[in-house]
């Protein structure tokens, strides 16, 4: 990928195995650097098209992506926060996306008492952070935008790959075994150190549960869930 810029105007040019592909990874690169930045800024040009030299490979497409950095900077100037929460959590995403240089897409649904959004792409551990603490607390902020200003709220939920699911189904297990331990040894088990979304997992799986009860101990960043034997 190379680029070049003055004052008016940065030209980038990027490959992929279509023309779709590379007007793809040109326009990651321009949103890198220029966030906020839209398909309308940019004119597309095709450079050079390789066909593929066997079966097994694919064909190469170069294309080069002119922005118009004034029409930019006045779209940045005239910007307003979308109304609707959905649209908010959107432009969040997308801008963080963005300037994390993520290639990834983001889609957002509602249902009457949730509103999720959903990131995917190739390469989201930047994004999940380590024990998922960069994307809970993109989550927080993106709930915090959302319904700033408005009576009525609903839960935001943001995912990434699959990595809630997994990571609940995980919680489940860790739960599940320290449930058993209770039991068996008649004594309190502690888990490990988790962050207020997922102690919160923990409590409402185990809640129905009558022959355990669960409560948190510690101070943040260090709180854990305890699990007693009822009996």
């Amino acid at each position: 990928m190379t680029a070049r810029s003055s004052g008016d105007a940065v030209r980038v040019e990027a490959d992929g195995t279509s023309v779709g592909a590379a007007k793809w990874a040109a326009m990651k690169e321009l949103e890198q650097r220029f966030p906020g930045i839209e398909v309308e800024h940019v004119e597309f040009e095709v450079l050079e098209e390789r066909a593929a030299a066997t079966d097994a490979d694919e064909g190469r497409v170069r294309v080069a992506a002119q922005a118009d950095l004034n029409a930019w900077r006045a779209a940045e100037q005239e910007f307003a926060w979308p109304d609707e929460p959905g649209e908010r959590v959107r432009a969040i995403l997308r801008r963080s996306v963005a300037a994390l240089g993520i290639r990834a897409s983001v889609d957002v649904s509602e249902t009457d008492d949730e509103l999720r959004a959903t990131v995917s792409g190739p390469d989201l551990g930047l994004l999940i952070g380590k024990h998922g603490q960069t994307i809970d607390s993109l989550q927080f902020v993106c709930g915090q935008a959302a319904f700033r200003g408005l009576d009525d709220r609903k839960r935001v939920v943001l995912d990434a790959g699959g990595y809630r699911e997994r990571r609940e189904a995980m919680l489940h297990r860790q739960a599940d075994r320290a449930a058993a331990d209770a039991l068996r040894y008649g004594r309190a088990v502690e888990l490990d150190a988790m962050s207020a979304i997922e102690r919160k997992t923990v409590h409402l799986y185990l809640e129905e549960r009558a022959e355990v009860q669960t409560h948190s101990e510690g101070d943040e960043p260090f709180r854990r869930v305890v699990i007693t034997p009822t009996r």
